[in-house]
């Protein structure tokens, strides 16, 4: 644990060292590039960077934390907005006047070009207070290639007041234009030690649990709904059983019309707890470990033994293509039904 602005940071010390440094040195790089799993602290540690750089309460600046109910209800209530209306009025958050963050918008939860364009045009105000301003992309591998391309101008000639951080899963999604104009820094997930430590100082309910299925994100661990997580993974579950063979397909009909039912719900949101089932099916069957649904082991192992290595690839590779096609708005049922259909073909 380390700390910024009086705040505790869990894990990745070398990074947090390195950035103490860069302003304790007053050598401070223009454009960095957090990249890391989601719930590993990527946006959490840009906002503590800017909170000491702007020599501020980083209580205030974590108003633009985006997992905070208040801006998750007003990202999902811009989702029913007509596009025009959210090129109109384009998405951002700014609790200190020099501390601003662009999150993904829209149904598609992209960064579009009209919040580049914004961040175009408000990269020349002048700081308040102090040197320097801060941006925060949230999620700069969510950017279109219009959004990228815009925000390419702004990092060629940047103003010598604006620090601009971007977040990123994996900096290799991104333009290498955008890479090689970004000081990197790659976050790890932390170790058990690390994480048993933040769920003691957070005092989380469940901890045990949650921390095998966060596997060191603790984002991932403190905003886990687990009545959710259990909902969706009993789909995913019967989905998997079908695609592999062992159930026959109207087993799945059942979740696949409550999915659909369920009109708020991201198709991202059940695809992430099939990732993680797939994770320890392969575990299971291959390469061993603990598994981070531990307590649904009975129900893993059937599937572990029912399917090969190759289908494993398969099933894989199928939910990397939906991941993929998510920006198209592709729906849910459709997605996952066809998923279903392609792999009981490799059984």
């Amino acid at each position: 644990m380390t700390n910024f602005s009086g705040n505790a940071f869990f894990g990745n010390t070398p990074t947090v060292a390195a950035l103490h440094e860069m302003v304790a040195a007053g050598r401070i790089a223009q454009t960095l590039l957090f990249s890391g799993p989601e719930g590993v602290g990527k946006a959490t540690l840009a906002r503590r960077f800017a909170a000491e750089l702007l020599k501020t309460d980083s209580i205030r600046i974590d108003q633009d934390d985006l997992s905070l109910d208040s801006n998750l209800q007003i990202i999902a209530d811009r989702e029913k907005w007509p596009s025009e209306k959210r090129n109109e009025d384009p998405l951002l958050f700014s609790s200190h006047p020099d501390f601003v963050t662009f999150p993904p918008d829209g149904p598609l939860r992209q960064i579009s070009i009209q919040q580049m364009r914004l961040l175009k045009n408000r990269a020349s105000l002048k700081p308040l207070k102090g040197s320097w301003r801060v941006f925060l992309i949230d999620g700069i591998d969510r950017a279109n290639e219009q959004a990228a391309n815009s925000l390419l101008k702004t990092l060629e000639e940047p103003p010598s007041h604006l620090v601009l951080i971007m977040t990123a899963r994996n900096p290799y999604d991104l333009l290498p234009t955008i890479r090689s104009r970004a000081v990197p820094f790659a976050l790890a997930r932390l170790t058990d030690e690390e994480m048993a430590a933040f769920a003691s100082a957070r005092k989380l309910d469940h901890a045990e649990r949650r921390l095998r299925l966060a596997e060191g994100c603790p984002g991932a661990a403190v905003s886990l709904d687990l009545e959710t997580y259990d909902r969706r993974r009993e789909a995913m579950l019967a989905l998997l059983r079908v695609a592999s063979g062992l159930d026959p397909f109207g087993a799945w009909l059942k979740h696949s019309d409550s999915i659909a039912a369920r009109r708020t719900e991201k198709l991202d949101s059940y695809l992430e707890v099939l990732y993680i089932l797939l994770e320890d099916v392969l575990r299971m069957g291959h390469s061993g470990g603990p598994l981070r649904n531990e307590d649904a082991r009975a129900q893993l192992q059937p599937l572990a033994a029912r399917v090969s290595f190759d289908w494993l690839r398969a099933a894989v590779a199928r939910v990397d293509e939906l991941v993929h096609l998510l920006r198209r708005n592709i729906q849910k049922p459709i997605a996952l039904d066809a998923f279903a259909s392609a792999l009981r073909s490799h059984t």
